[in-house]
């Protein structure tokens, strides 16, 4: 049977769908960032992308505190299920885990950025400053005593089994 509308669609459809409109966003994001990067080089795009995810990251992490119903104070555990909710969290490899009750550290495994820039030959991203701003701001958003340390991001990887690791610490 031929569907022709979303309300048409069974779940096991829907969540091929959420997988195909982040895949789609993030060529969107993507086809963007190489544009800038063409036309003015890679340190004016990384500037526009960090401006970018200044306020998109924000946006995204109001939406899902939203339909999670996450408390303004959720603490850590707010943070672990929020990022289970991102739009990347259906395409790229990536979990969460506790070191102490105070911390928790976030592994991205797969990434599909770095991915596609290996593809096309291209070095990978070196999205550390960018990830500093989208990650942190994530995370004020979900609670806003909570502070982001990168532990591994390109340009500065320590830990090649992981694409990049952020470290999350709930400050009282």
């Amino acid at each position: 049977m031929a569907k022709d509308s979303i309300e048409s669609l069974d779940s096991a459809e829907l969540l091929e769908l959420v997988k195909i409109y982040a895949k789609n966003w993030l060529a969107h994001d993507g086809c963007w960032f190489l544009a800038i990067e063409k036309k003015l080089g890679i340190e004016k795009a990384i500037e526009f992308d960090r401006d970018a995810w200044e306020q998109f990251t924000q946006i995204e992490a109001r939406r899902i505190k939203e339909f999670l119903k996450l408390e303004n104070n959720s603490g850590l555990e707010g943070l672990r299920k929020a990022l289970k909710f991102r739009l990347y969290s259906t395409i790229n490899e990536q979990f969460s885990k506790y070191i102490t009750p105070n911390e928790l550290v976030h592994y991205v495994k797969a990434c599909r950025v770095q991915e596609a820039r290996r593809r096309k030959g291209l070095p990978d991203f070196p999205c550390k400053s960018v990830g500093i701003v989208e990650y942190s701001l994530f995370a004020k958003t979900i609670d806003c005593r909570i502070e982001t340390e990168a532990v591994s991001c390109p340009p500065d990887i320590t830990n090649p089994e992981f694409y990049c690791i952020w470290k999350f610490t709930l400050k009282e």
